[in-house]
């Protein structure tokens, strides 16, 4: 006992699994209370049992066990999770329960079964019967038959799929066991129920006793309809209409049309196995068929018809045989052959069904022909023959080859043509007749009607007759119009005793009320294609009952519904009752017009027509007038009124105002009366006579309108125009086709004969009246709208200057709409006459393709041409394509008929030269456009062939392939191509090209479509082979693909098609379709009908996938017009059925949009971090993957979930792309608005934006890309940086894209590229790049490369991740690269990196292969040939890559921003003195003319700066970088946050706002005037001076010219400058930081200022003028004295050379000068002599003597000689040892000069030294000698010492460069070893920097005089000019100044706009710093950088200093 109490304990589900039985006994019985209780079905309790109930029904115990069944059927019925326990529960009934002997037991596993099938598990629980079948214990079989027989009984044949039970039952009858037996024939007579004779093919070859039971056994059944009796749970209103049926008392006919949904016709044919014949014909069959005795070809024939009467035949090629067949009909003498291959060829058709369907084109003309037999029963056989293959096609494929008989002059040919149409008819429906197919087909029976031979006449009525019954009355009376009423009887009475195949569904709304189809021959005639029609038709009818009774039987028709009115056909089109009856109204003789019209008209009237005074006719005129506008429109006669209108003088009336209201009062009669055709005779005449006529034109125009309104256009028009060209008037001819031409406009096209019209027209262009041309051509203009592109084939054999002009008017019209017709549709009533207009205007575009003349080929395409495709010969093969081509390209359009073309073809389809296959299918794809849609009846034997095609392995091939089957299915349409069993034969295909080719044309093609045959239900277990398809690409076209097959074939069909599959794939394969049911598109949405007509109805808008969106155009507006680009590009055929636009006014639609209004993304709190938190807590799945798996994409979801608006994400989510573009219109719309939250959800959108990645569609792609390239501007305007986070999931996703095949898609992801380095830093994305040049898309390896190359360029050495030398070498790898643009670029790449870094870049890149290494140095080589190709190239390139803001984000931007880098550049160049031209990266760019023509808008916005890592400062600085005193030590410590703010207030003195810029000088005057706060504003003194300089630019270009501006606002401005500037240099540690280049600037500008006449003019201009004066005097006293003196030097050179400066200007530079020379005693020891000189040196250079003595003025010439005098005089001899700076001293007279001052004032004094009398050259000499050990000895004595040891080295190694002889040995010998190997180690090391590094380092020497010889920046200069391609020719050859060499490289000028650069820099970051970034990591950037810029003048004593801060930065980083 006591064990029991311990399992007592237990809980529930662990009592069930205990070893004790009676514990699980109690544990089954608590399980099931339990089970009973649970209410809620998705109960987490359920899902502790699911493993369990196996085991519930398994029990070894019996009593447990039936416990237990009873607890696993309440889990079963009540559990939302049973449906996983189904395979091995039911597995476990079957094997576990079935064999037991309580029938209790048995019962239960019964009904478990049954409870599983209602939870929508039947398949699985039929496939473990099936499988119980093959059990050896006979109770198991017994029971399994039973349940299968009581499941079909309860659910329905439509549940429970009898094609695998009917496949097992003759087995079943074969069992020993008769129980088996008895049960297997109890499950027969249930199927026998359901199918009725279906059954008995498959049963017919079992025990002939057992059949004979069977037969006995299905009499007794009962006749009625069975019914489905229990219910799926998805089938629950079914299964409560049923229960309410019940309740009424089982009403047996109550369901009508559901009763027929509920029983599915099942086809014998599907239920037969197939058999294989090919393979079973005789060996000599072939010859023997073409033997010339008849009884052998007999024997052959026979052997055939054994064959074909298997009923279901395996699929093959039956080419040959059919070709055989096909030749006896046509050709054999002997007619019982010719019977005998009619029944094989029937056999064929009725065994192969659709898949005859190639064949069928071929047979039929045969057979027809071969009508003229007159044996009956060759008759018969033919006729037969003919039936069958009608079955395996449609009427429409064959209709050009019967139409072709209908002509034929044998009288038994045309009688069975006509009876076989009438056959024919009986299989359609209103569906697959349409008007198109009608309208010939009537045509052509119309002249059989009026035969001479009887049999023909009724033959022909027996055809009509049935056309009547199917097609219904309103499709067929307009073209019975002109049929008699005798004959038109006769048809009706056929009709009647027609009986349709389908039964009369849609006929009038007699039938219609009775609502029963007549069931007619259904089950034993139709295939599965009929099969499928009668369930459409039923199901269609259902809910269109009441609908058609309204709108007199509209048929059901697929998206386009017939109608009356053939084109030009009779008028009756949909007009009201009356008018019907009158258009056939006779004409009246003119004694009854009288009559009638005295009885409406006053008699006065009628007496004065004929009067002969005008007046008296005027008056009758408005007395006429009046009497018609009171008539009622039923009792005016309209016929007599026109007629008395044209009574004498009629139309020929002289006076003018007569004729005019004449003509009014026709227009009115044919508004107001019920006006004919008759009536309008009578008056056309008269107004086309008038219509040429000045005064009366418009109102004959009128009138023509009106007629037109009440006889419709298309017959008025016809009438008009052939009546104006009978008549010679030039002018009524022009005039005419200008009322045309508008009347179209206004009416619209439907129904007008193109044809009529073209010859017209073709006669008019011909007209030598220039008028009638013109008018014609403005006709042209007005069809084109209407009928596009095809109208110009009717004019390509014009004269060229006419075609031309039509060209210029089709130009015109292009990308124009056709306009909305407003008249023509007032009186239709809204049904029919819309319908009608719909039908007609589907037909425009197929009328005109009709109309085309074509050409016969066939008797071109000869035996011999067919030969010689075929030839084994390659060469004679392609003349024969050839050949084929040039018959195409003559013909242009042609006929069906081209013989054996297609078989030959087809073979050249699979030739093993690829370049014939190519050909082949150009021509198949000439062949498409030249036989437009009759190409249909080549789909089976060509189109499909193609497609194998699509599974070559050259990738030219197919693409060549998917061009032609798309040019195919543009003419035919889908349908052709997804019947029958042929797609899913080459989807079956395991050729993964195949695969992946045909499933991506059947995603882009399936969502177009409306409908779909059912055959591509056979694709669907291939298509979930391809889900599980070795190859990725097969498996992700399969995946996109699902939801277009779900789309047509819905959820359920496809979940059941999963049946097959095994479990585990199975699985898979579920939760794909689960995932694309969610995502899956909606199908098209048929036209709306309106009878508002919205938008026009005949506007040929192209069918758009998805137009059932009203608002999927991106506007959520209601009203949708179709936009004729749109519409194209939904990539349909012209073909397409034209669909209108309908206004869509649906509720949901406009709750949507209320829905919209609010912010599309959430900004929730901590949002971003906490996902970040959670990806890196591995809490979610990390972004990365190879493609984007499900859980991916879910995950995405839910993220979003919180974050953005639910409808947004809707169409995110969508399966359908147009939803995603939509989306993207909708996040690019609200970009700019929600800035914030955009950013918020920054790191999903991005990675939703990968998953477009992944997408095919480019559409979707491109506005992606769009998207993103306003977002990065965004995000670099609002100054964020992406995160690692962001960045990682996005970038490597980004660079995928780099490798697109499309180029406008890769240069989009490269200017993205480019824009991110603005937000994420380059350094950074370097590895996400180099990972990128791994790819196997050769495409991606090359673009990264170049983007690699990119980057180097613009941001030097240090963005190379890890190092440069591990970057290089991965680079170096792909040199070797098989693909030659990879190569290619990977060598630019290094050439580029190479003109940054100079030859170390071969030490970076390590050993390479001999090959890679001479390419590489070969590519060197070239690049420095070409001439200046640096500078040059980066020039051109930069802007390039600058283009962060391309076109379409022009509306993104805050202020006009063009690309300023070109304009820079042009500036630069200019310039008077540029530096070696180097472009600087776009960041650092500013354009000064820019600047100064924007006024009024605030400037401080600038492009966010990359963050800078500061290893950038061991990189030598690309600008020369002018001398500036060093920053103070505290520098660092003290501002570094008031240096950022410093910069940004100086960022705003140069803005165009002058309240912003005096503001900001405000701010920095008050910090200079406190004197503890003056220091900050070190380091920034260049920055503020430039800023200062350009806001005088500014002024003096812009704001002076400004009228509207008030001067004293200037005036204002000006003071502040000076004011602020005052106080700077009063302050000398500050004033001495500015530097040359500055200066010169600023001089030129205060002086320019100084100069400004208008500014005299202003009231305080005087003051100002005087401020300025005492300004120059405080800078010129308070500067860096070298700095100014070269600064004046400089300027004065250039205002000498510039022609346009003034001469005042000079004279006030050499005053300054004078200025100077008057400072010098004082100040010549703080000045660097050796610059100064210099400085002269290049000015005498430029201005020798002889040339200064030109000048007006000999005012410069003194200058300089007072200059170099004073210098003399404060120097002495020593002044020569200050030319060190000088390289060519011969170049200008300064040293001979110098040396003649030194002469004369020694000799004055008389302390002339000797050496100094034997020439001034040899004091020189003297003096470096004897300095040359003092030179050397401090040298090494800096060396020796601790803190000046490099810049000893330094000297040590300039000094060598200078005297390559001198000698330094003696110094060395007294040395230790140590020290001798130091200095020779320093030495090298400095040379390898200098020669390896082609920048200029930023420091130029130092302040204390101690100076670096220039020869060094002379060496590095010449480096750098052969690198750029420059010669180093002598410079005398060069033009001074212009030319990069004619200044050394010394930035003793460097102009200010370089200096901008370099300081823009660090206005940028301080502007980060500034606005919202966080301090610390700033004060890293902008110190460093700061100190960098502004670095003091050696190099190498800061290098250290940097260094530690380096370390110290890195560690608090840390």
């Amino acid at each position: 006992m006591g064990d029991d109490s311990e399992w007592m304990k237990l809980p529930i589900d662990q009592k069930c699994e205990h070893k004790l039985w009676k514990a699980r006994l109690n544990g089954y019985e608590e399980a099931l209370k339990l089970f009973q209780k649970i209410d809620d079905e998705k109960s987490p309790e359920w899902s502790k049992y699911l493993g369990l109930i196996k085991k519930f029904v398994t029990d070894s115990n019996a009593v447990a066990q039936l416990k237990g069944l009873e607890a696993a059927l309440a889990y079963v019925e009540n559990a939302h999770v049973a449906g996983k326990t189904t395979g091995e529960v039911a597995s476990g009934v079957v094997n576990k329960v079935f064999n037991q002997p309580k029938a209790r037991a048995k019962e239960l596993g019964l009904d478990i079964c049954l409870m599983y099938i209602e939870i929508e598990k039947g398949e699985a629980i039929q496939e473990e019967l099936l499988k119980g079948l093959d059990n050896k214990n006979p109770k198991i079989i017994v029971a399994c038959i039973e349940t299968l027989r009581k499941a079909l009984s309860e659910f329905g044949s439509k549940i429970i799929s009898l094609k695998p039970i009917i496949k097992v039952l003759p087995k079943l009858f074969e069992s020993r066991e008769k129980a088996v037996r008895d049960e297997a024939k109890l499950l027969a007579v249930e199927i026998y129920r359901w199918i009725r004779d279906a059954l008995r093919p498959p049963l017919q070859n079992i025990n002939s006793v057992q059949l004979k039971e069977l037969e006995e056994e299905w009499i007794k059944v009962s006749s009625a309809v069975p019914r489905q009796t229990r219910f799926l749970r998805s089938q629950q209103e079914l299964k409560a209409k049923f229960e309410q049926q019940q309740a009424v008392g089982g009403d047996a006919d109550g369901g009508g049309d559901d009763e027929e949904e509920t029983v599915p016709q099942v086809d014998a044919y599907e239920l037969l196995e197939a058999v294989e014949i090919l393979s079973k014909l005789p060996k000599d069959f072939y010859e023997k068929i073409e033997a010339k005795k008849w009884q052998e070809r007999k024997e052959a024939l026979e052997a055939v018809e054994l064959l074909v009467k298997n009923p279901k035949l395996e699929s093959g090629d039956y080419a040959d045989l059919v070709k055989v067949l096909k030749k006896v009909v046509g050709k054999d003498t002997n007619v019982m052959l010719v019977a005998l291959a009619a029944k094989c060829l029937a056999g064929l058709a009725t065994g192969l069904r659709k898949k005859f369907g190639q064949y069928a084109g071929h047979v039929v003309p045969t057979i027809l022909e071969k009508f003229k037999e007159k044996k009956p029963q060759v008759v018969q056989a033919l006729q037969e023959a003919i039936d069958a293959i009608f079955l395996t096609t449609t009427l429409q494929n064959l209709s050009e080859d019967i139409l072709a008989v209908m002509d034929n002059k044998n009288p038994t040919i045309k009688q069975q043509t006509s009876l076989f149409i009438a056959r024919s008819f009986r299989h359609c429906t209103p569906s697959t007749l349409p008007k198109s197919l009608l309208k010939p087909f009537c045509a052509a029976l119309l002249k059989h009607i009026n035969d001479s031979a009887p049999e023909v006449r009724d033959a022909g009525f027996e055809a009509l007759g049935t056309a009547l019954k199917v097609a219904g009355e309103k499709a067929v009376n307009p073209f019975l119009a002109d049929v008699d009423k005798l004959k038109l009887d006769r048809i009706k009475e056929c009709a009647e005793k027609v009986e349709l195949v389908y039964g009369k569904k849609t006929g009038g709304a007699a039938e219609k009320r009775e609502g029963k189809p007549v069931a007619g021959k259904t089950a034993a005639l139709p295939g599965p294609g009929a099969d499928k029609e009668t369930k459409d038709a039923a199901t269609k009818a259902g809910p269109l009952k009441k609908a058609s009774a309204v709108k007199s039987g509209v048929p059901p028709k697929k998206g386009k519904p017939a109608t009356a009115a053939g084109a030009g056909g009779a008028g009756a089109k949909g007009k009201k009752g009356p008018e019907t009856k009158e258009i056939f109204e006779s004409e009246l003789s003119m004694e009854v017009c009288e009559e009638k019209a005295a009885a409406v008209l006053p008699a006065s009237c009628i007496q004065q027509l004929d009067s002969g005074n005008w007046k008296e006719r005027l008056a009758c005129m408005e007395e006429f007038q009046k009497a018609v506008e009171l008539m009622e429109r039923s009792e005016m006669p309209c016929q007599a009124l026109v007629r008395m209108l044209a009574k004498k003088p009629g139309w020929k009336e002289t006076n003018f105002q007569v004729m005019q209201m004449k003509l009014h009062i026709v227009a009115l009669i044919a508004q107001k009366g019920n006006f004919s055709k008759t009536s309008a005779q009578v008056v056309l005449d008269g107004l086309v006579d008038k219509v040429g006529d000045v005064k009366c034109g418009s109102n004959a125009k009128e009138a023509m309108t009106a007629i037109a309104e009440a006889c419709q256009l298309p017959w008025t028009a016809e009438q008009v125009v052939a009546t104006a060209f009978s008549q010679k008037n030039p002018k009524n001819q022009s005039e005419t086709l200008n009322w045309l031409s508008n009347a179209i406009k206004e009416f619209g096209f439907s129904g007008l004969n193109v044809k009529a019209f073209i010859s017209n027209v073709k006669t008019a262009l011909a007209a030598t009246n220039p008028a009638v041309r013109t008018s014609a051509i403005t006709l042209l203009g007005v069809m084109y709208l209407y009928v596009g592109p095809p109208l110009r084939m009717f004019f390509e054999d014009e004269k060229p200057a006419l075609l031309s002009q039509i060209d210029a008017e089709f130009e015109k019209m292009q990308g124009q709409t056709a306009p909305t017709p407003t008249r023509g549709i007032s009186r239709h009533s809204a049904g029919g006459g819309d319908d009608g207009e719909e039908e007609e205007q589907e037909e425009v575009g197929n009328d005109v393709v009709d109309l085309l003349p074509r050409t016969d080929i066939g008797d071109k395409i000869t035996a011999e041409l067919v030969s010689k495709i075929g030839d084994k010969n390659w060469k004679i093969r392609k003349e024969g394509l050839d050949e084929v081509t040039s018959i195409l390209n003559e013909a242009k359009f042609i006929h069906p008929n081209i013989g054996e073309l297609p078989a030959a073809l087809k073979n050249r389809l699979n030739d093993s030269n690829k370049i014939l296959v190519q050909q082949t299918l150009s021509i198949l794809q000439q062949l498409a456009t030249a036989m437009g849609p009759n190409i249909k009846q080549h789909v089976k034997n060509l189109g499909i062939p193609v497609i194998t095609v699509l599974g070559d392995s050259k990738n030219n091939v197919r693409a060549a392939a998917l061009a032609t089957v798309n040019a195919w299915a543009e003419q035919t349409g889908m349908k052709e191509w997804l019947e029958g069993e042929d797609l899913s034969e080459e989807l079956k295909k395991e050729n993964p090209f195949l695969r992946q080719e045909l499933l991506g044309w059947l995603a882009e093609k399936l969502p177009t479509l409306r409908s779909v045959p059912s055959d591509l239900l056979l694709c669907v277990p291939h298509l979930y082979s391809c889900l599980e398809d070795r190859n990725g690409d097969v498996r992700k076209k399969a995946q996109d693909a699902l939801p277009f097959f779900m789309m047509h074939l819905g959820f359920e069909k496809m979940a059941k098609a999963t049946g097959k599959l095994k479990p585990t794939s199975k699985d898979q394969v579920l939760a794909m379709l689960e995932k694309a049911k969610a995502n899956m598109p909606a199908k098209p949405a048929p036209p709306a009908k309106s009878s508002s007509r919205v938008v026009g109805g005949t506007a040929p808008a192209k069918f758009q996938p998805g137009s059932a969106f009203a608002d999927d155009l991106g506007s959520n507006n209601v009203e949708s017009k179709p936009d004729p680009k749109k519409a194209k590009a939904g990539g349909l055929s012209s073909k397409t059925k034209g669909v209108q636009g309908k206004k869509v006014l649906s509720k949901p639609n406009l709750k949507e949009d209320d829905d919209k209004s609010g912010p599309i993304f959430i900004i929730v709190p901590n949002g971003k971090e906490q996902r970040m938190k959670e990806e890196k807590g591995l809490k979610v799945l990390k972004w990365n993957f190879t493609t984007p798996r499900d859980e991916y994409i879910e995950q995405l979801k839910t993220q979003m979930s919180t974050c953005v608006a639910k409808w947004l994400q809707d169409e995110m989510f969508h399966a359908d792309f147009q939803h995603h573009n939509k989306a993207l219109a909708v996040m690019i719309e609200h970009l700019e608005s929600e800035k914030d939250g955009v950013i918020s959800c920054l790191d999903l959108i991005l990675k939703w934006l990968t998953l477009r990645f992944f997408d095919t569609n480019t559409s979707v792609l491109m506005k992606t890309l769009e998207y993103l390239k306003l977002l990065f501007n965004m995000l670099s305007q609002e100054e964020y940086h992406l995160t690692e986070n962001e960045a990682s999931s996005f970038i490597p996703y980004l660079i995928l894209k780099v490798g697109e095949p499309k180029d406008v898609i890769r240069k989009d992801v490269r200017a993205i590229l480019n824009r991110m380095c603005l937000i994420y830093p380059a350094s950074k994305m370097f590895p996400f790049i180099m990972e990128g040049t791994k790819s196997k898309n050769s495409k991606q390896r090359a673009e990264c490369l170049e983007e690699l190359g990119c980057l180097v360029e613009s941001y030097g050495m240090n963005v190379c991740q890890p190092t440069p030398g591990k970057a290089l070498k991965e680079m170096a790898t792909h040199i070797g690269d098989r693909d030659n643009t990879v190569r290619n670029a990977a060598l630019n790449t290094i050439v580029t990196v190479y003109n940054v870094h100079g030859d170390q870049v071969f030490k970076l890149i390590g050993n390479l292969s001999e090959k890679d290494m001479s390419m590489l140095e070969e590519r060197i080589k070239r690049s420095a040939k070409r001439p200046s190709a640096a500078p040059v190239r980066q020039a051109e390139e930069k802007p390039q890559r600058a283009q962060n803001i391309s076109a379409n984000a022009g509306m993104m931007r805050k202020g006009p921003a063009e690309d300023m880098s070109s304009k820079l550049n042009q500036n630069r160049n200019m310039g008077s003195h540029s530096e070696t031209t180097h472009t600087v990266p776009r960041e650092f760019q500013l354009d000064l003319d820019e600047i100064e023509n924007d006024n009024g808008t605030v400037r401080c916005e600038m492009p966010a700066l990359v963050q800078h890592k500061l290893d950038d400062i061991f990189e030598p600085v690309l600008i020369p970088e002018p001398k500036i005193r060093a920053v103070s030590p505290h520098f660092d410590d003290m501002h570094s946050n008031t240096a950022s703010t410093i910069n940004f207030v100086i960022s705003q003195v140069a803005s165009g706002d002058i309240n912003t810029s005096i503001q900001a000088l405000t701010q920095i005057d008050e910090v200079l005037k406190q004197e503890d706060k003056a220091e900050a504003m070190s380091g920034h003194i260049d920055q503020f001076l430039i800023a200062t300089f350009m806001q005088l630019r500014l002024i003096y270009n812009t704001h002076m010219a400004d009228e509207k501006l008030d001067k004293d606002e200037i005036v204002r401005l000006y003071s502040c400058i000076i004011g602020s500037m005052i106080t700077l240099f009063q302050i000398e540690s500050l004033a001495r930081e500015a530097s040359t280049g500055v200066l010169k600037d600023l001089m030129h500008g205060l002086i320019t200022l100084m100069l400004d006449s208008r500014v005299e003019d202003l009231e305080e201009g005087e003051q100002v003028i005087r401020s300025v004066n005492l300004l120059v005097v405080k800078v010129l006293e308070k500067s860096d004295q070298t700095n100014i003196l070269s600064a004046l030097l400089v300027l004065l050179q250039d205002s000498l050379l510039a022609t346009a400066s003034s001469p005042k200007f000079s004279e006030l530079v050499m005053k300054c000068l004078w200025r100077m020379v008057r400072l010098l005693p004082e100040t010549i020891n703080s000045i660097n002599l050796d610059r100064i000189l210099l400085d002269i040196h290049i000015f005498m250079k430029v201005f020798p003597k002889e040339k200064l003595k030109q000048c007006k003025s000999d005012f410069p010439i003194r200058t300089l000689k007072t200059l170099l005098h004073t210098l003399c005089k404060l120097k002495g001899p020593k002044i020569l040892d200050h030319l060190t700076m000088i390289d060519n001293k011969n170049e200008s007279e300064l040293e001979a000069h110098l040396c003649r001052v030194m002469k004369h004032s020694m000799d004055q004094s008389g302390k002339a030294d000797k050496d100094t009398e034997k020439g001034a050259s040899r004091i020189e000499e003297k003096a470096s000698k004897a300095k040359v050990n003092d030179i050397l000895a401090e040298i090494f004595k800096k060396i020796g010492s601790k803190e000046n040891t490099k810049e000893g080295l330094a000297e040590l190694y300039e000094y060598k460069k200078k005297y390559s002889d001198a000698d330094i040995e003696p110094f060395l010998k007294n040395s230790s070893q140590f020290f001798q190997s130091y200095v020779e180690r320093g030495l090298r090391l400095i040379e390898t920097e200098r020669e390896g590094k082609g920048r200029i380092a930023p420091s130029t020497g130092n302040t204390n005089g101690e100076e670096v010889g220039p020869s060094v920046y002379l060496e590095r200069l010449k480096i750098l000019r052969q690198r750029c391609g420059l010669d180093n020719a002598k410079q005398e050859d060069r033009p001074p100044l212009t030319s990069l060499l004619s200044k050394p490289t010394l930035p003793t000028v460097a102009s200010s706009t370089d200096m901008l650069h370099s300081k823009l820099s660090q206005l940028r970051e301080s502007r980060e710093q500034y606005q919202h970034l966080d301090l610390d990591c700033n004060q890293t950037h902008s110190s460093g950088i700061g100190t960098t810029l502004a670095s003091p003048s050696s190099a190498a004593a800061n290098i250290d200093d940097l260094k530690k801060r380096l370390e110290r930065i890195k560690s608090s980083r840390k």
